[in-house]
């Protein structure tokens, strides 16, 4: 192995020609060949452990913001005796452990995703809604989902082929261990948390449709696909037809996949049942399904607003008809990677997110949306280029014979239905119906601005929508809680995720300059700091010089020595090892996770793990209030996507909390929210209305002209730049872009065009921030009024009787 660095791992890359590297390699590439995917992959560099002082100051700074004064005195003296303590102790055993571990973090990590007992559906699992097919003919189901799962394949047989070029941020590879264990991969439930489980060879698909199992062999030994788009729609047609014979009454009897969403250790016993007796279908039918390269699920529904569509992604959709459950939910397998498919070709993915972050998925899903327009464009033109360095041989023009053992022709699995399991199907049906019941979800898709704005006006794209999450919260509440940002960490061996923190002093000063009477230059400057130092935190993250996984690695080896567990080894309870390579076993956002309060659990505080203190203390830090606040998380944001998706969410993270997903593009903004029924539509209203505030303040404060926005065209600004007497001859009037100064007349204009702030136009200037004020210093007035309460108000004459 050689020496881990960044700048080795670019040279490694860099080894390879620009051809093997490019994207959009010819597929007919002579000079194709295999190692790019992983070629840096050894030498980069292993996760840092960050120091430990600087980690409990950044800790600190992270809280003062969210605490009293009282309270933050409490943290500044827990963080002292940690520092004092156990702390320093602590810190140097993390650093003994993690010479013999892929990174210092990732053993933990999959713990707290794996010992998760609570349903994964809402909880762990994130989904994107991919944008509509542009070729109208591909809008039905069957021809979308053919077209995806070829695309898909070609995607797997890149990964397998390791001709996939690997992720870079300006030059710098990323890691790619996670597209090897993206693949036929399963969450498999045991009495003592879960595990992962891969059949790296997996050739075959599962289709779901209307709650029933389909499966066949699409790729063979040599990862090339067997079978043409159109045997893959003539496969899932038969499937479909097959599927309706059945009435979606009696199908829901043996919808066994509803059983995935059920408590873990409940899911794991069901799944010894169904392995009981010898001789039963039902152990290789579940094998068949946990070793497929992924599941395709056919819904029956059609839904048509952006919040139904996220919903059924998500977790499909709660329709009871004559007392038994019709609706999406019970199409669905969430152990696994999903592609949802509607019957009206709307499409997504739902994915199991205990190895693969968002990064990975997002990679993944727009691959898939690019290769089914490129292989469009080749069908009109042979020339058009394709996305992969090779392609799998024609298997129409195929000898027979070179296919091997494979079986193209569907197959539907068929379930022994003991009566402990059909009583079992319909008690996870009821509560996950309850659990859908619980949350609701709602979109935005501001289309009056996005990316190229806000960076024109000399802002952060994500630092600026990160603000309007916080403004609209404090808009509606007076206050701001804990909210969570991941920052990717993959151009470190085996990075994942590090917490940003968006809360900072400078957001709160802008929140409250925001609400109050001021003029619109202050309003801008504050929002300009605050999100230059948004901005500066998440660069630290990106670095992984956080503070939240770092203190999460110190509280967990804790608790090992606290179990008597101080081997060191890596060796997980539930199998699930931390691998020193990025080609052995393994699988796996917010999303957002371990920001499901680190160790996740129902409340999302990470010291519920922690023993009872006469047994052992736990450490101060650990015990302090100002630990279970940060990781209460209310605000669970995330940003993830690019133009082939629509739309990206999860679940709240807490039950007083909304789960926010959310895609900045160059013109628009698409966001996700959820909650357990927590006025979520009126937050979302919040922040449009901000957004649409904001660009009137910007347009009032800015001086903007036409060649100095992003993207506008470089041969205008040559133009501009010419001598006057070199011009060429005017032929008519010239049209101007827009002026350089913006007029009272056309102020006015701009703030007729821009909604004020919905509902929260009523407040006079600073009446907002004066009641809050008065709210925080007058709390031990309360008693002053009582002597003058008798003479309030109008007497009323009592009546004798």
């Amino acid at each position: 192995m050689g020496d881990r660095s960044e700048a080795n791992a670019k040279e490694a890359t860099q080894s390879f020609s620009k051809d093997k590297l490019a994207p959009f390699a010819s597929h007919t590439n002579p000079e194709s060949k295999p190692g790019v995917t992983f070629a840096a992959q050894d030498k980069l560099p292993k996760l840092p452990i960050p120091d430990l002082e600087a980690t409990c100051k950044k800790y600190m700074a992270a809280l003062d913001p969210l605490q009293t004064a009282r309270e933050h005195g409490d943290t500044e003296r827990a963080v002292h005796d940690f520092l004092q303590a156990e702390g320093p102790d602590l810190q140097e055993k993390l650093k003994q452990y993690a010479t013999g571990q892929s990174s210092y973090i990732e053993q933990f990590w999959y713990d707290s995703y794996l010992n998760f007992d609570n349903p994964v559906v809402l909880n762990l699992n994130p989904f994107f809604l991919l944008e509509d097919d542009p070729t109208p003919a591909r809008n039905n189901q069957v021809t979308r989902a053919a077209s995806l799962v070829v695309s898909a394949l070609s995607f797997v047989r890149a990964v397998r082929k390791e001709e996939l070029p690997p992720d870079t941020i300006r030059g710098q590879p990323l890691d790619m261990y996670q597209y090897s264990r993206l693949f036929g991969t399963a969450r498999i439930p045991t009495e003592n948390g879960c595990q992962i489980g891969q059949d790296s060879n997996a050739k075959h698909i599962v289709v779901l449709c209307r709650g029933q199992f389909y499966w066949f062999d699409v790729i063979d030994e040599n990862h090339d696909l067997v079978m043409t788009e159109k045997d893959v729609t003539l496969n899932l047609q038969v499937i479909v037809d097959d599927a309706v014979q059945t009435p979606i009454h009696e199908a829901a009897k043996g919808a066994l996949g509803v059983l995935s969403t059920e408590n873990r250790k409940t899911w794991s016993g069901l799944r010894d049942l169904m392995n009981r007796d010898e001789g039963s279908n039902n152990s290789d039918c579940l094998n068949i399904i946990d070793t497929a390269l992924f599941v395709l699920c056919l819904d029956w529904s059609e839904p048509q607003s952006g919040a139904d569509l996220c919903t059924n992604m998500l977790c499909g959709t709660s329709e009871i008809e004559r007392g038994v459950q019709i609706g999406t939910c019970t199409n669905r397998w969430y152990d696994k990677l999903q592609i949802i498919v509607c019957k009206n070709g709307s499409a997504g993915i739902n994915f199991e997110h205990t190895g693969v972050d968002g990064h990975t998925v997002l990679r993944f899903a727009s691959d898939v949306y690019t290769d089914t327009i490129l292989r469009f464009a080749r069908s009109i033109n042979g020339q058009a280029p394709s996305l992969w360095a090779s392609t799998s041989p024609d298997p129409s023009k195929r000898d027979p014979e070179s296919f091997g053992d494979v079986s193209t022709t569907p197959h539907k699995l068929e379930w022994d239905m003991v009566p402990e399991l059909s009583t079992a199907l319909r008690f996870a049906e009821t509560r996950l119906a309850d659990l859908i019941q619980q949350n609701e979800f709602y979109t935005l898709e501001f289309m009056q601005y996005g990316k190229n704005f806000m960076t024109s006006m000399g802002f952060s794209p994500d630092a600026f929508v990160q603000m309007a999450f916080q403004a609209a919260y404090y808009g509606m509440y007076g206050r701001l809680e804990s909210c969570y940002e991941p920052a990717m960490t993959k151009m470190f061996f085996h990075g994942r995720t590090e917490a940003i923190r968006p809360v900072t002093p400078e957001s709160v000063e802008f929140v409250r300059t925001f609400w109050a009477e001021n003029p619109p230059t202050k309003k801008i400057d504050t929002l300009r700091k605050a999100c230059e130092r948004h901005t500066a935190i998440t660069k630290e993250c990106a670095k992984a010089q956080g503070l939240d996984r770092h203190l999460y690695a110190l509280m967990c080896l804790w608790q090992r020595q606290v179990d008597g567990d101080d081997s060191g080894d890596g060796a997980s309870t539930n199998g699930y090892s931390s691998p020193v390579s990025e080609r052995d076993p393994n699988s796996g956002s917010s999303m957002p996770s371990p920001n499901r309060g680190s160790v996740i659990s129902d409340d999302g505080s990470m010291a519920s793990r922690s023993p009872p203190r006469d047994q052992h203390r736990l450490p101060a830090i650990f015990a302090d209030a100002g630990w279970d606040k940060l990781n209460n998380t209310i605000l669970s944001t995330s940003n993830c996507g690019n133009p082939s998706l629509r739309q990206f969410g999860f679940g709240p993270t807490s039950a007083e909390g909304f789960g926010i997903g959310y895609i900045i593009k160059d013109g628009s903004v698409s966001i996700c929210a959820s909650s357990k029924h927590r006025q979520t539509k009126r937050y979302i209203d919040a922040i449009e209305s901000y957004f649409l505030e904001m660009r009137k303040l910007l347009r009032q404060t800015q001086r903007r002209g036409t060649s100095s926005d992003k993207g506008a065209s470089k041969v205008r600004e040559a133009e501009e730049k010419r001598p006057k007497g070199s011009r060429l001859k005017s032929r008519g009037r010239v049209i101007a872009g827009q002026p350089a100064k913006i007029t009272e007349e056309e102020d006015a204009s701009a703030a007729a065009s821009d909604d004020d702030l919905g509902g929260y136009g009523f407040f006079d200037a600073g009446m907002l921030l004066q009641a809050l004020k008065a709210k925080e210093e007058g709390g031990d007035r309360a008693h002053e009024g009582v002597a003058r309460r008798r003479e309030v108000g109008k007497k009323l004459r009592l009546m004798e009787y």
